[in-house]
C-alpha cells in the first residue's frame, strides 16, 4: 500500500487542527474554542515511501448525532472508511476525552490514539503508561506535542504500520453495559444481523446499541430501509427503557455512559500516575481566578478590548496615511497620462479612488486581526464565551451562541457568513434561529472601513472610545433584538449549556500570522474580485446616462462667457473650477444612481443621508466593504474638488450634508442594517428563505428607526 487514507478526529481544543497543520502545512486557522472547525479539510504529505492523505473533521464529543459535528465526523468515517483514525487527545484531560476513543473502538474502526500536549503532562507531574494502556484499548498509543512537532517521526511511523496492517471489516469494541442492558443489546443485535439491515453500513452490535441511544439518524435509516423490523427494534427498546425507569430510575443510554466510563476510570488506575501534590491548582486554574472572576472578569475584559482598539489606531494611523497617498498619487498619475473622458473616470473613479479606499484600511485590520488571532488562539475567547453565558441565557439566548457572535465580528473583524454556519453547533431549533438573526449586527470586518473613515473624519480624537461604543451597541442591539423575538416569534425554553475551557497556551507565531494572513487575504481578495465589480458596475450607474447635449452646450457657454470676461488668472480658474464641479455633480445626480439616491433623499434626510450616501447604503446591500469605495466613486465625480481634497475624509469634511449627527447615524445604520447578499444566502439555507427575507427587512426598518432618532437627537445636542 503506498497511498494511505487518514482522519484526524478528536474533541475540540484537543489539538487535533494544530497536529494537522503541522504535518500537512495546510493553511486552516487554529483556535482555541469548540466549533471552530466545521467544514471538511484536507491535506496531503509524503512519509517514507508512503503517500498520506489527511482529513481533519470536525470536532466532537461522541459520535451520536446531537450535533451537526457529530454527524459529519460520523458520517465521514462511515462512507468513506478512511484506512485508519487517529483520535488525537489532550493527554491532560485523558478521562473525559477517552469517552469519544471508546465509541471509535466500540464502533470498530481502525485506530490510532494521539496523546497530545505531552509537555504538559511532563509539566504537570503526570505519567501515562503508553505501552499499557494500549494493550488496554487494543491500538497502538502515540505521545505527541502538535504545537512544536515532538514525536511527529513517531506517529507518521505507527500511522502507517497500522493503516497497513488493517484486515477485513470493522469489528468493534464489545463492553459490558450491564445485566439490564446486555441481554438486550444481544438480542437486538441478532435481530439485526439476521435481517442484515444496514450490513453494508455499520456493525450490527454499534446498530444495535445506537437503538438503545436513540440516535435519530439511525432510527430514521431504519424505518427507510425495514420499517417493519425498526418499529419491532423500537417497541423492544421502549420496553427496555421502562424497566431502567422503573428498577433504576434512569435511562439506557445513561447506563451505557457509565459503563464506558466505568471502562476508562478502571484502564487509567492502571497506566496513570498522578503526583504527589494533587492539590496544587496549575496555571490555568490560577489565571482563571482573576480573568473569570465575577466582578473583575468583565471589567478586564472590556478594558482589553478597548485597549485593542486604541492600540490598532495609534500603530496604524501612519501606514494608513501612506497608502492614502500612495492611491492619490496613482491616481494623478493616470490622470497626467490619460486624457479626460469615460475611461480616465472609469480607472480613476471607479477602481482607484473606489478600491484604494478599502484598500487604505489594511494596515489597521491587519493589526487588529493578529491580536484578535492572539486572543484566540491563547484561550482567551474561551473564557469570553464562558462569561457572557449568564448574559445570553437572560436574553433567551444559549452560551453557544457567543462563538457565533464572535465569529461574525463581536471583537471587531470577523465575517458574518462563517457566523452565521457556526450557529449549526446550537441543538435548540429556537436558539439556533435567535443567533442566526442576531449574528449579523455585529461588527464585522466589512462594516469597519466605514466606521473607520466617518471616526476619522469627525471623530479623530475619540477613535478608539467610539469604536469601543461601536462594539458595545452591536452587542446590546444583538442581545436586545433576540430577547424581543424569543419573547414573540421564537419562543420556547433555553436548553443547557456545557463548554469546555482549554489551558491558557502562547500562541505559536506561525499561528498567528497563518490565522492574520487569511482574514487580511479574504478582505483583500474581496477588494480585488467582489468590490471591484461592484465598483465598475456602481460608477457605470453613477455615470450612465450622461448629460443631453443642451445641457453639456450650457455649461461650455458658461466657460466661454468666464474667459470672456476675465483674463487668465487665479480668479478665473476658480469659477472655471466651480463650473466643472458643477457639471460633475448634474452628471452624477442625471445618472441612474443619482436619480435613485434623490428619490429616496425626502425620506432618507430625515436620518441625514444625503443622495450621495443613499447610492453608498444601497450597494452595500451587495457587499458592506462597497460602501466606502461607492463614497470614494460618488465623491471623486462629484464637485468636491479632487485636486485639493488627499483623501475621502477630507471630501466628506468638505461637505455640508455631513456633520457628527450625520455620522454617528450612518454608523448606526449600516452596523445594523439589511445583512449582505451572501449572508443572506447562507441564512436561507441555514433556516429558510421567510426568514432571510425577515432579516432583510426587519433589520432595515429598525436601522433606520434609530438611525433617525440619533441624528435628530444628535442635530439638538452637538
Amino acid at each position: 500500500m503506498n497511498t494511505c487514507r487518514l482522519a484526524f478526529a478528536g474533541n475540540p481544543n484537543a489539538g487535533k487542527t494544530t497536529l494537522f497543520n503541522t504535518l500537512t502545512g495546510a493553511r486552516q486557522h487554529v483556535g482555541n474554542y469548540p466549533g471552530i472547525t466545521v467544514e471538511r479539510k484536507e491535506g496531503q504529505l509524503r512519509h517514507d515511501d508512503c503517500d498520506l492523505a489527511i482529513v481533519d473533521l470536525p470536532g466532537c464529543y461522541s459520535l451520536t448525532a446531537y450535533s451537526q459535528e457529530e454527524l459529519v465526523a460520523r458520517e465521514v468515517l462511515v462512507n468513506e472508511r478512511p484506512d485508519l483514525v487517529v483520535n488525537v487527545t489532550d493527554a491532560t484531560k485523558l478521562e473525559r476525552h477517552l469517552y469519544l476513543t471508546v465509541q471509535f473502538l466500540e464502533l470498530g474502526v481502525p485506530l490510532l490514539l494521539a496523546l497530545n500536549m505531552m509537555d504538559d503532562v511532563r509539566a504537570r507531574g503526570l505519567q501515562i503508561d503508553q505501552q499499557r494502556l494500549a494493550e488496554g484499548l487494543g491500538c497502538p498509543v502515540v505521545g505527541v506535542v502538535a504545537r512544536s512537532g515532538e514525536g511527529r517521526q513517531q506517529l507518521l511511523d505507527s500511522a502507517i504500520v497500522a493503516a497497513r496492517q488493517r484486515q477485513g471489516g470493522w469489528q468493534g469494541l464489545q463492553l459490558s453495559y450491564g445485566p439490564d442492558i446486555d441481554p438486550v443489546l444481544e438480542d437486538l443485535s441478532n435481530r439485526i444481523a439476521a435481517a442484515g439491515l444496514l450490513a453494508q453500513r455499520y456493525p450490527a452490535r454499534w446498530l444495535a446499541l445506537k437503538y438503545i441511544e436513540g440516535d435519530d439518524q439511525i432510527l430514521a435509516l431504519g424505518q427507510q430501509t425495514d420499517s417493519s423490523l425498526s418499529r419491532q427494534l423500537e417497541e423492544t427498546v421502549d420496553q427496555l427503557r421502562e424497566h431502567c425507569l422503573k428498577t433504576l430510575n434512569t435511562f439506557p443510554e445513561a447506563i451505557i455512559a457509565d459503563y464506558r466510563y466505568g471502562f476508562i476510570h478502571t484502564l487509567l488506575k492502571e497506566t496513570l500516575t498522578y503526583p504527589q501534590t494533587t492539590n496544587r491548582l496549575d496555571v490555568t486554574d490560577k489565571i482563571d481566578q482573576v480573568l473569570t472572576h465575577k466582578l473583575a472578569g468583565p471589567l478586564l475584559m472590556l478594558g482589553l478590548l478597548y485597549a485593542m482598539f486604541h492600540i490598532t489606531f495609534t500603530l496604524g494611523e501612519y501606514p494608513m496615511q501612506a497608502l492614502e497617498w500612495l492611491f492619490g498619487l496613482i491616481g494623478d498619475g493616470v490622470r497626467a497620462l490619460l486624457p479626460e473622458g469615460h475611461l480616465q473616470s472609469l480607472l480613476v473613479s471607479g477602481i482607484i479612488d473606489g478600491v484604494g479606499g478599502v484598500l487604505g484600511f489594511v494596515p489597521l485590520i491587519i493589526i487588529m486581526f493578529l491580536m484578535i488571532a492572539f486572543l484566540e488562539d491563547s484561550g482567551y475567547m474561551a473564557r469570553v464565551a464562558y462569561m457572557l453565558d449568564k448574559v445570553f441565557r437572560t436574553f433567551g439566548l444559549h452560551g453557544s451562541s457567543v462563538m457565533p457572535f464572535i465569529i461574525s465580528g463581536g471583537i471587531a473583524g470577523g465575517c458574518a457568513v462563517p457566523g452565521v454556519m457556526a450557529a449549526r453547533t446550537l441543538r435548540s431549533p429556537r436558539e439556533k434561529l435567535a443567533t442566526i438573526l442576531t449574528a449579523p449586527f455585529m461588527p464585522c470586518g466589512a462594516k469597519i472601513p466605514v466606521f473607520l473613515l466617518l471616526i476619522g473624519a469627525f471623530f479623530a480624537n475619540h477613535r478608539p472610545l467610539i469604536m469601543f461604543l461601536i462594539t458595545l451597541t452591536a452587542w446590546a442591539m444583538a442581545l436586545l433584538v433576540a430577547r424581543l423575538l424569543r419573547s414573540t416569534l421564537i419562543r420556547g425554553e433555553s436548553t443547557p449549556f456545557v463548554m469546555e475551557l482549554p489551558p491558557y497556551r502562547w500562541p505559536t507565531l506561525q499561528g498567528l500570522l497563518i490565522h492574520t494572513w487569511e482574514r487580511t487575504w479574504e478582505y483583500i481578495r474581496k477588494a480585488g474580485t467582489v468590490i471591484l465589480a461592484i465598483s465598475v458596475l456602481l460608477w457605470t450607474a453613477m455615470t450612465f446616462p450622461t448629460l443631453d447635449a443642451g445641457s453639456l452646450a450650457a455649461f461650455d457657454q458658461q466657460r466661454t462667457t468666464i474667459a470672456q470676461q476675465m483674463n487668465e488668472s487665479e480668479a478665473q480658474q476658480e469659477a472655471l473650477a466651480a463650473i466643472d464641479r458643477a457639471e460633475s455633480t448634474a452628471a452624477l445626480k442625471h445618472s441612474f444612481a443619482g436619480r435613485l439616491g434623490q428619490m429616496l433623499e425626502p425620506v432618507s434626510q430625515w436620518a441625514g443621508f444625503n443622495w450621495r450616501t443613499n447610492i453608498a447604503l444601497l450597494g452595500g446591500v451587495a457587499a458592506k466593504e462597497v460602501i466606502v469605495s461607492t463614497l470614494g466613486t460618488a465623491y471623486s465625480l462629484g464637485e468636491v474638488d479632487v485636486e485639493e481634497a488627499d483623501s475621502l475624509v477630507e471630501r466628506i469634511q468638505q461637505d455640508p450634508d455631513w456633520n457628527q449627527a450625520a455620522a454617528l447615524a450612518v454608523i448606526l445604520f449600516v452596523l445594523l442594517y439589511a445583512p449582505c447578499f451572501v449572508t443572506l444566502v447562507v441564512m436561507a439555507r441555514e433556516s429558510s428563505w421567510g426568514w432571510a427575507c425577515f432579516a432583510l427587512l426587519f433589520n432595515s426598518a429598525l436601522a433606520f428607526a434609530l438611525a433617525c432618532l440619533v441624528y435628530q437627537t444628535g442635530l439638538r445636542l452637538l
